[in-house]
């Protein structure tokens, strides 16, 4: 190999190549890591009504290590993705020291039975509301399938006046939902939409104007459906009429009633009339 002067310099060039791809490496390693590059802003964009200021101060005093060249983004987008309200997070850095940080919220569309938060994309996130939102029940893998029927229902009792405070997907897949007047409507397994806004329409005509609400609602008939009411309930009074003894058969039981004359003296008045006679034999006898 000693004898070969081309190889020799191929060699020699390979080396001194490498060695100075590592003192540039080194270089900028050195230079990338001193403190001349601080990062000494960061700037947190989007309409943000959850996320507060004292939480971003929170995470950058813990996750953002290192300056301008050094910041790890994807550990910082994932650490600001922790947050309850952040749904989506984009980092980036802008020159010379700053890190612009873009946060799109939830939006939050109803609550998941009492242990979660429902957005507007039929996402479950864990976070905390003191608004009055409806309520959704129903299966893990239901919750998108809830979430845009409420939409489709809620605009069909619109112009009712109503709106939903409650959808409910059974584990059969049966759909019920409860308006804010307290009306509860069985909409069965098909034809949802179809059924409600046929009810609604009969609703706005007849029953709207009525006293009182309709206390349920149920839509499961081919052709059409039945109702409850606080009124209807009130007036279904039972009405006992000629009670028998109890000792009398059913079927003989009369439903004429009783006139004012009749009543319990008359057998009275024959069994006074009865001790007369027995008086007025006995005077007789004596006599």
């Amino acid at each position: 190999m000693w004898d070969k002067p081309n190889l020799l310099n191929w060699i020699a060039n390979a080396l001194f190549a490498l060695a100075f791809v590592l003192f540039i490496y080194g270089s900028l390693y050195i230079v990338v890591h001193l403190p001349i590059f601080p990062l000494n802003e960061v700037r947190v964009e989007g309409e943000l009504k959850h996320v507060t200021r004292e939480q971003v101060k929170l995470i950058a005093s813990r996750y953002l290590q290192g300056n301008f060249f050094t910041v790890n983004l994807v550990r910082t987008r994932q650490a600001f993705e922790k947050l309850p309200w952040a749904r989506n997070v984009s980092v980036r850095r802008r020159w010379p020291n700053r890190l612009e940080v873009m946060i799109e919220e939830h939006q939050a569309l109803a609550r998941w039975g009492n242990i979660a938060l429902v957005n507007t994309h039929g996402e479950i996130f864990h976070g905390a509301s003191d608004a009055d939102l409806p309520v959704f029940y129903g299966p893990g893998d239901g919750v998108k399938e809830v979430a845009a029927h409420y939409g489709e229902f809620n605009a069909l009792i619109l112009p009712a006046n109503m709106k939903l405070t409650e959808v409910t997907l059974t584990p059969r897949r049966s759909w019920q939902v409860t308006t804010n007047n307290g009306m509860v409507i069985s909409l069965g397994r098909e034809k949802m939409d179809m059924r409600l806004a046929r009810f609604m329409q009969v609703y706005r005509k007849t029953y709207a104007g009525l006293k009182g609400d309709l206390n349920y609602v149920d839509l499961r008939y081919p052709s059409g459906f039945a109702v409850r009411s606080p009124m209807a309930l009130a007036a279904f009074k039972p009405v006992v009429v000629n009670a028998a003894p109890k000792e009398q058969k059913l079927s003989n039981i009369k439903s004429e009633p009783l006139r004012k004359d009749e009543g319990r003296k008359a057998p009275i008045k024959k069994e006074q009339s009865k001790r007369g006679v027995k008086k007025a034999e006995i005077k007789k006898a004596k006599a």
